[in-house]
């Protein structure tokens, strides 16, 4: 489903996480993938990307910063001269951001979750516009956590979950007349390094497991992953601005039978 595609994997920092599977089973499906961590990870990231089928090259890329993100595209430029495909898993917000101290947070904290966790998807997309013009056109992915509803402890992280549903919405506009196609996989809650600095984080893995008509495994990244590789291939070939719920589907309900309802 994937053969020959050239593929970016950001965001991998251990071998449990939704962009590591992703790259993982991209290989499985026949692309080549580079991947990308950062600062104090990346050590996490080049030993995670040697435990792939094929172990990938590693770049570091702080999306916050602009010479980074031209670094990385003249590398893709030189290695692929093009690229088909990207995952962005990049979010973070500061400690003072999350766990219930909503209305306490500063702005620049604020500003910071937006800024890494939101804004950073146009940064990507816009950076590899060149090379995704080079290959006549591909596929960019975003991890999302759907916020429709306000969430325990999520607090400006959520917000910033619902601003990036909303660049994805816009990036679709704007970036497909140049066959670049924009989606995002909205995961239920996984046990990943990321998941577990969220405060409480274990009443989104309990609720899921109760609610989940199809039932829910935090420890499993696999179907999320698959589904990202869905959207990274000519199967998606007319699928943009979607958002894709990869959850058991716990999204389409109101509450478990084991609730009473």
């Amino acid at each position: 489903m994937l053969q020959d595609k050239r593929l970016l994997i950001t965001g991998v920092l251990t071998d449990d996480s939704i962009a590591w599977h992703t790259a993982r089973v991209a290989q499985e499906l026949g692309a080549e993938v580079v991947l990308t961590g950062f600062g104090r990870g990346l050590s996490l990231t080049t030993r995670s990307a040697k435990r792939l089928p094929t172990e990938a090259d590693v770049i570091e890329l702080d999306i916050n910063d602009a010479d980074h993100m031209q670094a990385l595209v003249a590398d893709l430029d030189a290695r692929w001269g093009g690229i088909d495909g990207a995952l962005h898993a990049i979010a973070f917000a500061p400690a003072d951001a999350l766990g219930g101290a909503f209305l306490e947070t500063p702005a620049e904290s604020a500003s910071t979750a937006f800024l890494t966790s939101a804004f950073s998807y146009k940064t990507l997309a816009v950076g590899l516009r060149p090379l995704f013009a080079k290959a006549g056109g591909g596929a960019l992915v975003g991890l999302d956590f759907d916020n429709s509803l306000a969430w325990p402890a999520y607090d400006w992280m959520g917000v910033s979950k619902s601003a990036l549903q909303s660049v994805n919405r816009y990036l679709a506009r704007y970036l497909g007349k140049e066959n670049i196609r924009v989606n995002l996989v909205s995961a239920g809650p996984l046990g990943t390094v990321a998941a577990k600095s969220i405060p409480g984080f274990t009443q989104f893995e309990n609720l899921w497991q109760v609610r989940a008509p199809l039932g829910w495994d935090p420890k499993n990244p696999e179907p999320v992953a698959k589904m990202a590789c869905v959207l990274l291939s000519d199967f998606a070939g007319s699928t943009s601005g979607e958002i894709v719920h990869v959850d058991g589907g716990f999204h389409a309900v109101a509450a478990g039978e084991t609730e009473g309802f």
